[in-house]
């Protein structure tokens, strides 16, 4: 199990590594294990929920618990590249109609996961397709 200081650690040696200005903070709340709130320019985490997530990943995927950590930030990381590299119109989540709001929360969804690809070290790759396809199952299941 992780705590909060090792996961804090993931997250500030990784951000630091990437040189990437992003602010992080605990939120045992936060109804998933890791989101990133472009408003705020901020990752939150829950280390509980963070936890139990690895532990429905980690026989798949045969990972250490840190670079779990890791997968689970790329991601979150690429929810920041993608509101740097496009201008969504966010307004659409709020007042679209419902098939409108479904395909830009998909869109921004799908290149959350690309742009996240593209900061994954070589080693990880595999790892992070696999926790992309057991995502999906997971959100399924739901």
């Amino acid at each position: 199990m992780l705590y909060v200081w090792d996961i804090e650690e993931i997250i500030s040696s990784t951000l630091e590594e990437l040189k990437l200005d992003i602010s992080y903070e605990i939120n045992n709340k936060l109804p998933a294990p890791m989101s990133y709130n472009v408003s705020t320019n901020t990752l939150k985490f829950n280390y509980l929920q963070i936890n139990g997530y690895i532990a429905n990943i980690n026989f798949k995927i045969k990972q250490s618990d840190e670079e779990c950590v890791r997968l689970i930030l790329y991601r979150q990381l690429g929810y920041y590249l993608d509101f740097r590299k496009n201008k969504h119109d966010l307004r659409t989540i709020h007042y679209g109609g419902d098939e409108e709001k479904a395909q830009l929360l998909s869109q921004i969804e799908r290149n959350a996961w690309e742009y996240g690809r593209t900061l994954v070290p070589e080693k990880l790759l595999i790892s992070y397709d696999k926790v992309r396809e057991i995502d999906k199952m997971l959100i399924k299941n739901y």
